[in-house]
């Protein structure tokens, strides 16, 4: 989430196109439902990982993974649970989020 100075990433997305999607994102999505205390911050992302991963939206977890990561999780715990997930979320869609996880992790460190 981006700072009052900064548009958030919602925002640079898709501005006056779509603003109540911007809104429910920050405000409602980060503003308050990450913020919860039930789940800390890393588990959310590790919830957030799984979901991306079974349901093969492989597009968002550019930004989960890193997320992830600034929220405590290592690479290789999130590289595990990508794995665990090969065997309950089907071969391809881990695979499928095991490359984002590579070009993340390994492709961007320049």
């Amino acid at each position: 989430m981006a700072d009052n100075n900064e548009p958030s990433g919602a925002e640079r997305m898709f501005g006056d196109f779509a603003p109540a999607l911007v809104r429910f994102t920050d405000d409602v999505l980060f503003g308050q439902v990450w913020k919860r205390a039930e789940l800390s911050p890393k588990d959310r992302s590790l919830v957030t990982i799984a979901s991306l991963t079974t349901s093969g939206n492989t597009e968002q977890l550019v930004y989960h993974l890193g997320l992830a990561k600034r929220n405590g999780a290592s690479e290789e715990e999130l590289i595990e649970a990508i794995t665990h997930l090969a065997f309950y979320a089907g071969w391809p869609k881990a695979m499928s989020a095991m490359a984002v996880a590579k070009q993340v992790f390994h492709d961007n460190q320049d």
